[in-house]
């Protein structure tokens, strides 16, 4: 019965040391003020990215595989960030297709164009002609994409990645009360095994 102990604290003590070594200030950092979730019925977690960068380019299959697998109680949100001027035409684009519910044949798409086929995008005329190639309306696009709901979406983005702090993507946050990055989880798997281990953190939280 001993041995069967050692043995098996053992073959726990990787997953045991894994969550341990999950330490505020060095995998993730807490937030100063708390940013106002979505759904506060849900653990909130956020991707924060942009379409010119080729980390969030790498990253998107496995926040791809992460989403697939997340538990019911946990709610997925994506925000563009706009760090330059030439950011904003695709955050708009973004939002515009997130609104029409088409990401699924735009998103990954987008990310494909600029880091696989180097296309640009300079503005509307840009996404509208390569989204409609994607089997998307484009004149509803042209509407979206200049609208009030836009406009809102890229206030309401700015203010989040100023109350998170980020200052590079990808970074993800849970339930608006910590950052991660990959530098400091480790790696991009890494990232979202931090991620994992403060849903965990907040559900223990709310019992």
């Amino acid at each position: 019965m001993r041995k069967f102990g050692f043995v098996l604290v053992a073959l726990l003590l990787p997953f045991m040391v894994q969550a341990e070594d999950y330490r505020e200030g060095v995998h993730y950092v807490k937030l100063t003020a708390p940013v106002r979730t979505i759904d506060q019925s849900k653990v909130e977690v956020v991707e924060m990215f942009g379409y010119p960068c080729p980390h969030c380019n790498s990253f998107e299959p496995h926040i791809k595989n992460w989403d697939k697998k997340k538990a019911e109680d946990v709610s997925f949100v994506r925000i563009p960030v706009v760090f330059g001027r030439s950011w904003e035409p695709m955050a708009r684009a973004f939002y515009a297709s997130e609104l029409m519910k088409t990401l699924d044949k735009t998103h990954e798409a987008t990310f494909n164009a600029v880091h696989v086929e180097r296309r640009r995008f300079g503005g509307m005329e840009d996404f509208s002609e390569f989204y409609t190639n994607l089997g998307v309306d484009g004149a509803k696009f042209n509407k979206m994409y200049n609208s009030f709901a836009v406009n809102m979406k890229l206030k309401q983005g700015d203010s989040k990645l100023r109350g998170y702090g980020v200052e590079g993507v990808p970074a993800m946050v849970v339930n608006g009360k910590y950052r991660i990055s990959a530098q400091m989880a480790g790696g991009q798997q890494e990232m979202l095994k931090v991620v994992n281990f403060l849903v965990e953190k907040e559900r223990s939280l709310a019992k």
